[in-house]
């Protein structure tokens, strides 16, 4: 199968954080790739790698990036492609916030959807549900995964219950 996802971050100091949108589209069947992409270091290599997304089958491109955080922002600047930004706390970041309203604070007409402070996981899980809108199997699978999550909280709910704990809420 091609490449669907592009995961992309401003330094190899920033893969932890992403690992985990990479596990959830393995997980889910979707293939990705991961690279570095710095919009203040290799300002050419990302416009070249947003440019070309499209053309080598990318469908959604996941971006993480901390400080001043414009990697997401310029490459949904360059290409229609939907982007993800994750916002990522890094060494030069304050307490991540600075991240976080960075990719969040895009101008009109230039959308990032952006995740949670170093939440790549639902990045991936987002641009699954991206793909899903127009892959039944993908869907499939999306909706499987949210259903695995319902009844783990119906056991933990379950098991909380039987330990005694005072449980003001049975549905």
């Amino acid at each position: 199968m091609a490449i669907q996802v592009g995961i992309i971050m401003g330094s190899d100091s920033d893969l932890p954080v992403m690992e985990p949108a990479a596990a959830v589209l393995k997980t889910l069947g979707i293939d990705y790739e991961v690279t570095v992409v710095s919009a203040h270091r290799t300002p050419l290599r990302m416009v070249e790698y947003a440019q070309k997304a499209k053309g080598r089958g990318l469908k959604v491109i996941i971006a993480g990036a901390g400080g001043a955080a414009h990697l997401p922002g310029m490459v949904a600047s360059i290409t229609a492609l939907p982007v993800i930004g994750v916002p990522v706390k890094s060494s030069n970041s304050i307490d991540g916030w600075d991240s976080v309203l960075s990719i969040l604070q895009m101008p009109n007409g230039v959308p990032v959807a952006t995740v949670a402070l170093n939440a790549a996981k639902n990045a991936g899980i987002l641009a699954a549900q991206i793909i899903g809108a127009a892959d039944d199997v993908i869907y499939k699978k999306v909706a499987d995964y949210k259903t695995e999550l319902e009844a783990e909280v119906l056991q933990k709910a379950a098991r909380l219950k039987k330990s005694g704990q005072p449980n003001g809420f049975d549905a």
